[in-house]
């Protein structure tokens, strides 16, 4: 990541790669450059792939669908998001959750403002290789609690995988 004359920019390997639920993120660009006002991050789904039910107040989070698809779900709503498409999730807590219901690969551009999230993926995380994919961790119902309170100190609430069913 450089920082020339107060642009950023990043080179195609660049970022940090995440693990987390199974999917690999990579953040572009993070609060702490751009003081706090947006992150991007560049989701990896793969088949069967994606975050439970979920809902933050304090951000509104937009989606680009780079390639492939998902299946974006709010309470009695589902659309499916296919390459080129966009969505983008209020502010204000709306539950919502997305997975890759397909057999190809689902790529991503996902934009927060503010920022924040990122944090949250940093934390509950696990660095990996650009392009490498980590099965989702087993949670025993200490380890659920232990997300639940990370969660909460960055905004997120989690709800049961059944909540949008």
């Amino acid at each position: 990541m450089e920082n020339t004359n107060n642009a950023i920019t990043l080179g195609a390997q660049g970022g940090k790669n995440l693990s987390v639920v199974g999917d690999t993120y990579r953040i572009l660009v993070s609060g702490k450059q751009t003081n706090g006002t947006f992150a991007v991050i560049d989701m990896l789904i793969p088949p069967g792939g994606g975050p439970g039910p979920h809902a933050h107040a304090g951000f509104q989070e937009s989606f680009y669908v780079i390639d492939g698809e998902i299946e974006v779900k709010t309470k009695g709503h589902r659309y499916t998001a296919k390459k080129g498409a966009f969505v983008s999730i209020p502010v204000g807590g709306l539950v919502h959750c997305f997975k890759n219901e397909s057999k190809e690969m689902a790529h991503i551009l996902c934009t927060v403002v503010p920022s924040g999230l990122e944090e949250f993926f940093e934390e509950v995380g696990v660095p990996v290789a650009p392009g490498t994919f980590l099965p989702p961790p087993e949670l025993d119902e200490e380890s659920l609690k232990k997300l639940l309170a990370i969660a909460e100190k960055y905004g997120q609430k989690l709800f049961p995988p059944d909540y949008l069913d």
